[in-house]
């Protein structure tokens, strides 16, 4: 929905459109709250788009976190129960091999009994029976209640129920100023991007909820919320090597989660301190030092083909110093910022994928009583509804539901089997959101770009259709494409050798040597 020029008014203002603002923006709106959810790029920009998507069990946390392993524990059971179109609901397994610390794994059965988090002990050829890839070095394994999350359908579809509710979202529109009037701030300016337009907005409570850049917008209000960046890169196969989550038996480090996302397998993470938030890409050494460690678990992962790398910046809240960021609590940090002379603004941040809905409750608890409204949460008990726009996102979503349609209906993509309906029922969507309609916004919404020509095929062939669909110029399409195939480059950059390379090196002679998009930048 478009702003006037001269801006607006509504009750809450909410800047950040991770999953964390979008599920704040839903909470608001079925409490009757007015608010506008503002982002300066598009949905799920920042760590809720670059994460492994691990529906935690809490298993992971049980000796560095055991707060943030409970939290884990009951939101996962509620996701699973609320929002069950989002989530596959796999199970996990905990692996030790040999020289594992084997103090911990003794500890480990005990310390998730502590946190109310379910386990079963499993013989090591039990579990090689479950999961074949697993290494015939191990020596302990126990079965957990993780599962997989799809973050960008999590988020459409709350989202789609907001607006539904009557909150507004605007994406490409960054904060520039806050004005202050004694213990309160009045207005908020925001550019749009993509037009150069600014506009202001008024807010009864304003709620930072930023992420990573947490600390940056609340600077602009004269505060200092010290947030340490931990960048933390992920890479895929282009194929799923195991039905369950595989976890390493041990105190959380690098490289020891396998998580299953629809029709590919995710291997992750690392943490690694970083200065400059813009300046975060997964490099190379670290995608073969994750390999290298992660063999240990699963040797297969030394040999199989990676299609992509790419990364999340996970915001921290309490660290200090030059230690080991894994030492700092996973939990979030909800600020009033009251005792620092600003009654209307408040910042919520940290946290993880899984514990998001319990982020929003207690922000919209917060937010609520600074408004003097007494209306109880519904995210508890109200199921999360599916939308048009989140379906999509799910790998192999059609042959895996309506096998028929690939014979009705020509594909835009090839690996991931998006039909063009997607992109016609996305353009539809834009159109009535007022979203604005480009291809890197049609693949973040949907499967397009994400198998293993990774946009080398279905980029120009959805660049295409789009021309054909909307008004616009060849310029305009060729930008729109550029843009994609940067997106799609940054992840494919990390991981180019073997096949993949090959693939890059074919992808790179049709968009250079056929379409002559080399040179041009607009």
């Amino acid at each position: 929905m478009t702003i006037p020029k001269g801006g607006g008014k509504t009750q809450v203002l909410i800047i950040g459109a991770g999953v964390t603002g979008i599920g704040l923006a839903r909470d608001l709106a079925l409490r009757g709250v007015s608010c506008l959810l503002v982002e300066k790029k598009d949905f799920n920009a920042g760590a809720s788009g670059g994460n492994h998507g691990l529906l935690h069990s809490g298993a992971r946390y049980v000796l560095s976190d055991p707060a943030s392993a409970r939290e884990c524990r009951e939101e996962n059971e509620l996701l699973q129960r609320l929002a069950p179109q989002c989530i596959e609901p796999c199970g996990g397994l905990f692996v030790a091999v040999e020289g594992d610390d084997e103090n911990f794994i003794a500890r480990f059965p005990l310390l998730c009994e502590k946190a109310g988090i379910p386990t079963r002990s499993l013989d090591p050829k039990e579990a090689r029976e479950l999961e074949p890839v697993l290494s015939e070095k191990v020596i302990a394994a126990y079965a957990v209640e993780d599962g997989s999350i799809d973050p960008f359908r999590l988020s459409l579809d709350n989202l789609a129920q907001a607006e539904e509710k009557g909150c507004r979202f605007l994406p490409y529109s960054r904060v520039l100023a806050l004005e202050r009037a004694g213990s309160r701030i009045r207005k908020v300016f925001l550019e749009e991007t993509r037009r150069g337009e600014t506009f202001a907005v008024e807010a009864e409570v304003v709620v930072n909820a930023a992420g990573a850049w947490a600390g940056q917008v609340a600077a602009l209000a004269g505060l200092s919320v010290p947030v340490l960046f931990s960048k933390g890169s992920l890479i895929i196969t282009p194929y799923r090597l195991a039905q369950r989550v595989i976890n390493r038996l041990r105190p959380p480090s690098d490289a020891d989660i396998l998580v299953p996302g629809g029709t590919v397998s995710i291997l992750g993470t690392t943490s690694i301190r970083i200065d400059d938030l813009e300046a975060a890409r997964p490099e190379v050494e670290e995608v073969e030092a994750m390999i290298e460690d992660a063999k240990a678990m699963v040797p297969l992962l030394e040999r199989v083909r990676y299609i992509r790398a790419y990364c999340g910046v996970r915001p921290l809240v309490g660290g200090q110093g030059d230690g080991d960021d894994r030492s700092i609590s996973r939990g979030f940090a909800l600020l009033d910022h009251s005792r620092e002379g600003l009654e209307n603004f408040i910042t919520i941040t940290g946290g993880k994928l899984t514990t998001y809905r319990l982020m929003a409750e207690k922000t919209a608890d917060r937010v609520c009583r600074l408004l003097g409204i007494d209306r109880p949460c519904l995210t508890r008990e109200i199921p999360l509804p599916p939308s048009s726009m989140g379906g999509w996102t799910e790998p192999a979503g059609v042959p895996r539901h309506q096998p028929d349609r690939l014979f009705q209906d020509s594909l835009v993509c090839e690996c991931e089997a998006v039909p063009e309906e997607a992109l016609d029922s996305l353009l539809a969507s834009f159109s009535s959101a007022g979203i604005p309609v480009d291809l890197p916004a049609v693949g973040l919404r949907s499967r397009i770009g994400k198998g293993r020509c990774q946009g080398g095929f279905c980029g120009p062939r959805a660049a295409a259709l789009l021309f054909d669909r909307r008004p616009t110029t060849p310029r305009e399409a060729r930008q729109g494409l550029r843009e994609f195939l940067r997106g799609r480059w940054k992840g494919v950059r990390p991981v180019l050798w073997g096949e993949q390379l090959a693939q890059a090196e074919l992808s790179e002679a049709v968009h250079l040597g056929f379409l002559g998009l080399e040179g041009e930048e607009g």
